[in-house]
């Protein structure tokens, strides 16, 4: 999906015609590819009239894709015949994958039946971190207990926290013990970037939150007390995250789309005033002004958005996955994936379930609301693994934005400051002694 969007800028300079034509069958591609989505309600059937076989329109699509594809692969061969442009989409060879590293760690975990590894790239090096021999199976039961816990108990109750604490633990001496065994070996400084590329199971098992990790000093410790995590679906998505923008864009101070839907959330308002009363230009859209195409609208025409309000996950249909707006209207991923979104560089989802994935969505490994806003444009995301407690929204956008906007960094975007920002905020949610799932729920994605 992500090649669909491939920047056609050189090309356009070369042959525009070409450029034209192929970002056209990508378009084409990519309506096919999104129509296909598995939302539940279309299954290939055959039928037999007459001894002749009628297939559905899914069949129908499939053919169309096809013939999409073998077009495509026709224009990439005429543009690879133009001087310099021999190695368009070719695979990135490996030095533009190390690329990923260039300003902190990426920790890769293959999680595999036949083979299982932890790899850690960084700059110029990549270690291989040994797996134990039950490392499969143990990664299956966390995830499995995780999940079981959460379907059969509250979120807010004993039973689940002691559920969670028992995972965090686990995660730690099977992942967190070795991995950060490793980051010392390569002298990794503490309080350094650090970013997770899961894969299966472990795309929705809390790395970040890993621990306690046991210290000298007593005073309890986790993986984002020691780093600044963050996560990314693959290195690719990390690269593209990190491709300049127009001069000096990034470094203003950003505009805010504000999407919110109060009456279904006590604590809304408090968090709504906050975001309004921020130094910078906020636009709002609340309540009934929040229609899926005034919120698209509005996502192409600025920098950051903050969602305040509920979204839901669909098992097993992994693209129904939305959020709620007035009225009973829902802005799905599937809208979002197809949105063009050229300004976006940060979204705070203040929202359930935005980086969730469900026991039958697993194998899409991650694909989720935080996933599809990173891959609509925007460069760093804050979602949530499950239900969040709306009271923690306000003190939490107050600690991030007062982070993010105030903080003296010359040379770094805003949008690299928001991981910092939503380690450094949870640590203050944190202090309030909140139960342990309501600090772990948050996580950072993207640049």
């Amino acid at each position: 999906m992500r090649d669909f969007r491939t920047s056609t800028d050189q090309l356009r300079v070369v042959d525009p015609t070409l450029a034209a034509e192929f970002e056209a069958i990508n378009s084409d591609l990519e309506q096919v590819t999104m129509s296909m989505a598995p939302c539940g309600n279309m299954e290939t059937e055959i039928i037999k009239v007459e001894d002749s076989w009628k297939t559905d329109p899914f069949s129908h699509l499939v053919a169309k894709q096809r013939q999409f594809l073998d077009d495509r692969k026709k224009l990439i061969s005429r543009i690879r015949a133009l001087p310099n442009f021999g190695n368009f989409l070719e695979p990135p060879s490996f030095d533009v994958l190390h690329s990923a590293a260039l300003h902190g760690p990426v920790i890769i975990i293959n999680h595999c039946k036949r083979r299982s590894d932890l790899l850690v790239l960084f700059r110029d090096s990549l270690s291989l971190v040994t797996t134990t021999d039950d490392f499969y199976s143990r990664a299956i039961e966390l995830g499995d207990r995780l999940v079981d816990a959460r379907k059969h108990h509250r979120l807010e109750s004993k039973k689940y926290e002691r559920a969670l604490r028992s995972v965090l633990q686990s995660l730690y001496e099977l992942v967190g013990k070795p991995v950060i065994e490793e980051l010392r070996k390569l002298k990794i400084p503490e309080q350094s970037r650090v970013w997770w590329c899961p894969t299966s199971v472990f795309c929705h098992l809390p790395l970040h939150a890993m621990g306690p990790i046991p210290s000298d000093d007593g005073i309890t410790r986790y993986f984002s007390d020691i780093y600044i995590p963050s996560y990314t679906p693959s290195l690719s998505a990390l690269i593209a995250s990190r491709k300049p923008q127009a001069e000096g864009k990034s470094f203003q101070k950003p505009s805010i789309l504000l999407v919110a839907q109060p009456e279904s959330l006590k604590h809304a308002i408090p968090e709504i005033w906050t975001i309004q009363r921020l130094t910078t230009t906020v636009t709002s859209l609340i309540s009934k002004n929040a229609t899926p195409s005034s919120v698209v609208e509005g996502l192409k025409h600025h920098q950051f958005s903050h969602f305040v309000c509920h979204g839901s996950l669909e098992e097993g249909k992994p693209f129904n996955a939305s959020f709620k707006l007035s009225g009973g209207k829902q802005l799905t991923l599937l809208e979002i994936v197809r949105s063009q979104l050229p300004t976006a560089e940060f979204a705070f989802l203040s929202a359930c379930h935005t980086a969730e994935l469900t026991e039958e969505s697993i194998s899409d490994e991650a694909l989720h609301l935080t996933a599809a806003m990173q891959y609509c444009g925007f460069r760093s995301v804050v979602g949530t693994m499950w239900a969040m407690a709306d009271e923690d929204g306000q003190y939490l956008a107050e600690d991030f934005y007062k982070s993010i906007l105030s903080s003296d960094e010359p040379g770094v975007p805003y949008y690299e400051r928001s991981a910092r920002a939503l380690r450094d905020a949870v640590k203050k949610l944190r202090s309030k002694k909140v139960p342990l799932e309501r600090w772990v729920n948050y996580v950072h994605y993207g640049a």
